[in-house]
């Protein structure tokens, strides 16, 4: 598997391609945030907030354009002769997914559903009818009335919401995730958003200063699973991950294989929910 996600590709603004083990393919990630605005200033985080971004704003019918581009031309062929993906010929001729995940929050931006129609639109006109359209996000923008417009649309058209839980604490979340948004608000924003839709749990796992997360922290993280659960919420699974590419903190580092699959294993122990591991 390709292990390069950069979300570069030639001149591109909006979207880029990768081969994610997560969508066991082809995935085009649709950047809303060139700006690199986000929300979160996780520990983890690889974009370089240092340098500015490449756009201020998201240009629909620049969006409309490329997105329609990138997919002819990886349906043609051409995406299988450029380097890194002439390593998977086979994986880069069919569009798995489209997922709305840049260098910051897609939710930020304050048209969310203007941007979800302009790709549902191409891939509607493109048939993909295979393919599913992936947010994925930190969940502190899922109260606003564009993103739930947003998810309505994405629902008709296979959609899946990949909601970030790093913690089961306020303590620990402001540790990891940075965030002047409030632990509570998302908490409350991944309740009510999963009684409305199934959602998937995305969770990093990483050791802090050469920790890994506490025993009580994990706990907590799962006692705050279950509350969603009790509350009507719909979890379809959790992807427990660790960090993969060099991070802005030197104390933030990868766990272990087999100590990410000890905490998969705890989660669906107290849970009973499904859990992926991607390391």
């Amino acid at each position: 598997m390709v292990q390069d996600h950069t979300r570069v590709f030639q001149d591109l603004i909006y979207v880029y391609p990768v081969i994610s083990r997560r969508s066991r393919g082809l995935s085009i990630g649709v950047n809303l945030n060139p700006d690199k605005r986000c929300n979160f200033d996780c520990v983890y985080c690889e974009v370089d907030r240092r340098t500015p971004g490449r756009a201020e704003s998201v240009n629909l019918g620049q969006l409309r354009e490329e997105l329609s581009w990138l997919i002819r031309y990886a349906q043609d062929g051409g995406l299988a002769t450029q380097p890194k993906f002439d390593q998977v010929p086979e994986l880069t001729r069919v569009v798995r997914d489209i997922a709305f995940s840049g260098d910051g929050e897609p939710t930020m931006v304050p048209n969310f559903d203007e941007c979800v129609r302009t790709v549902t639109g191409v891939m509607d006109e493109l048939r993909l009818v295979g393919a599913k359209l992936v947010l994925i996000t930190d969940s502190a923008g899922l109260d606003k009335g564009t993103v739930k417009r947003g998810l309505e649309l994405m629902s008709v058209h296979n959609g899946e919401f990949w909601c970030k839980l790093d913690a089961g604490t306020e303590t620990y979340y402001g540790l990891v995730n940075r965030s002047a948004v409030r632990f509570d608000r998302i908490l409350v924003n991944l309740r009510e958003t999963a009684r409305a839709h199934p959602i998937v749990i995305q969770s990093l796992f990483l050791r802090v200063h050469g920790e890994p997360m506490p025993a009580a922290e994990l706990s907590a993280y799962c006692e705050r699973l279950n509350e969603i659960l009790a509350a009507g919420g719909r979890i379809r699974e959790v992807h427990a991950y660790t960090i993969a590419r060099p991070t802005p903190e030197p104390w933030a580092t990868k766990l272990t294989a087999e100590e990410l699959k000890a905490i998969a294993a705890t989660i669906r122990e107290r849970t009973r929910l499904p859990v992926e591991v991607f390391d």
